[in-house]
């Protein structure tokens, strides 16, 4: 099936914040060959920072939203962002979505807006089975995934996770199987173990050494959260509980 975005590479050069973080410094070229692929890593490795650079190059607004919202409540992105290049495929996809947690509210208030000025157009919000400000965060996540989502598209998901219970993350890693199937790419940067689990995909860690395809199973999130689970007791009697 052929993807939207194909490679990612990062030209040499460049000072300070963003280029010093180690992943991003040793970067260089990155071939992407699955329609769903996950950056991983910790806090501060540079997963998102890289995923927002490929959403601005694609077109996407910094903030999040489709690529035809353009608006901005602060101008946080980094200059990774002028610096990034990406080599599309072949197709072209037909609808794109670039969510970005922490000011997905920003997203839901621009919509708002939108809406506020008449139209002869059915309301934005519709496109999201209604207004998103009226739902908990959770359900406006879910809700995106579940009617905004059309499918065929390009899709960069920011951490998907942060509002969505484990159930909820269930719903939409079978929801991401559905618009896989149906032609859609997904980059997505995680701390999900549910979310990362998606067979088939492409892992990418984001370490010391730079950015490097792993195993489920030798991922932190498997491994954490399986040894946390299976040793409760013990762990927290550790952390001196």
């Amino acid at each position: 099936m052929p993807l939207f975005i194909t490679e990612i590479a990062l030209p040499e050069g460049g000072d300070g914040y963003p280029f010093n973080i180690p992943a991003l410094s040793k970067f260089g070229r990155l071939r992407l060959a699955k329609p769903v692929t996950f950056f991983i890593g910790e806090n501060g490795s540079g997963k998102s920072t890289l995923l927002e650079a490929v959403a601005v190059a694609a077109g996407f607004n910094p903030e999040g939203g489709s690529q035809n919202m353009s608006f901005s409540t602060f101008d946080s992105h980094s200059e990774l962002c002028s610096r990034i290049k990406i080599t599309r495929g072949l197709g072209r996809p037909r609808d794109g979505f670039f969510l970005r947690s922490e000011s997905f509210y920003n997203v839901a208030s621009h919509i708002e807006e939108l809406d506020s000025v008449p139209a002869s157009a059915p309301p934005v919000k519709t496109a999201y089975g209604g207004s998103l400000h009226e739902r908990s965060h959770g359900e406006a996540f879910s809700a995106l995934f579940f009617n905004r989502l059309r499918g065929r598209g390009l899709y960069l998901l920011d951490e998907p996770e942060d509002a969505l219970s484990p159930e909820s993350q269930l719903a939409a890693l079978s929801r991401l199987r559905e618009l896989a199937a149906d032609g859609s790419q997904f980059i997505i940067a995680t701390h999900s173990p549910i979310l990362a689990a998606y067979p088939g995909a492409e892992l990418l860690l984001f370490s010391e050494r730079g950015v490097s395809p792993v195993k489920y199973e030798e991922t932190d999130l498997y491994r954490v959260y399986k040894y946390f689970l299976g040793n409760r007791a013990a762990v927290l009697a550790e952390l001196g509980f």
